[in-house]
């Protein structure tokens, strides 16, 4: 293996074990009640390492989401149509009960779910992470302001299709009564979605 190669692992694992660590100390205390300078001690670095690798202390925890920052612009191309594309994506997703669905019952995943959509710094963070993942779409989706409009709808789908599922997962119900109202749900919005972005100019085939 390169030398590059090899930083660039290390690079990974440093940034995996800091926010682990970070994620169970929030998880056992309270993302307010654990400071960066304890994270930083447990994960036995300073902080301005920490932070070198972490600019702002939610960052932390959005780590574990950044690897679907721009997932949807990726799948676009890999379908008939963009639509579809995304479609096939978030069943296949459902079917393997991704946790990124919200169709996950494991408990550390609930967890982590219920810190991230619990905590406000954190949702205000995730928007950032929303706006970025919009602009990715809508530059896959040929830029323009109707790709913008198509891209905005549909990131907040996927989100609201995924939180859903994971408020009634997190509320008891289990994984297997979910799936089919989860299933049927996405096959409706994607449908709204393939009517929709032809009138902003997005073509349905590719």
């Amino acid at each position: 293996m390169s030398e590059t190669g090899l930083r660039e692992r290390k690079r990974r694992r440093m940034y995996r074990t800091v926010s682990d660590t970070a994620v169970r100390l929030f998880l056992e205390r309270g993302f307010d009640a654990v400071s960066v300078a304890e994270v930083a001690a447990a994960a036995e670095i300073s902080k301005p390492t920490l932070f070198r690798y972490f600019p702002a202390k939610e960052d932390l925890v959005l780590y574990r989401i950044a690897d679907h920052e721009d997932e949807a612009a990726r799948v676009v191309g890999r379908g008939p149509s963009p639509v579809e594309a995304l479609r096939r994506h978030f069943l296949d997703g459902l079917r393997r009960c991704d946790p990124v669905t919200g169709l996950n019952d494991d408990p550390e995943v609930l967890a982590f779910h219920s810190l991230l959509y619990g905590t406000p710094a954190l949702v205000a963070r995730l928007y950032g992470y929303l706006e970025r993942s919009e602009e990715a779409l809508a530059e896959a989706l040929g830029g323009g302001l109707g790709a913008r409009l198509a891209a905005g709808q549909i990131i907040a789908v996927r989100r609201i299709l995924a939180q859903e599922n994971w408020r009634r997962i997190a509320a008891g119900e289990p994984v297997a009564e979910v799936r089919g109202d989860a299933v049927a749900a996405a096959e409706r919005a994607f449908d709204v979605l393939a009517e929709t972005l032809p009138r902003l100019g997005i073509m349905e085939t590719r």
